[in-house]
């Protein structure tokens, strides 16, 4: 499964030097490829947005002065909770 967004945030990890990270980032979407077939492509792209967004969330406190991070952080927040919204469950009328 290719996701444009772990695209992007491979090139930012690059220009940062977060090698380490980058293996971690591929290690787990080779993981959730695996869970394509069972889960969905929708379910595993949501999985891999909020992993995403968690990885920049602490590059964000590291690098507090780049702004191409907190850019992208926002970027996949926002997608992550689009897609997020396809899964929920909705509210019972009579619990309102």
């Amino acid at each position: 499964m290719k996701v444009e967004e772990a695209e992007k945030v491979r090139a930012l990890l690059k220009e940062l030097g977060e090698e380490a990270l980058i293996a971690r980032l591929d290690s787990f979407i080779a993981l959730n490829e695996g869970l394509e077939t069972k889960k969905g492509g929708d379910y595993i792209k949501l999985s891999i947005l909020s992993f995403l967004e968690g990885l920049l969330m602490t590059l964000k406190m590291k690098y507090p002065g780049k702004g191409e991070v907190a850019d992208l952080y926002e970027e996949i927040r926002a997608k992550r909770a689009e897609l997020d919204e396809l899964f929920r469950k909705p509210a019972m009328q009579n619990l309102r």
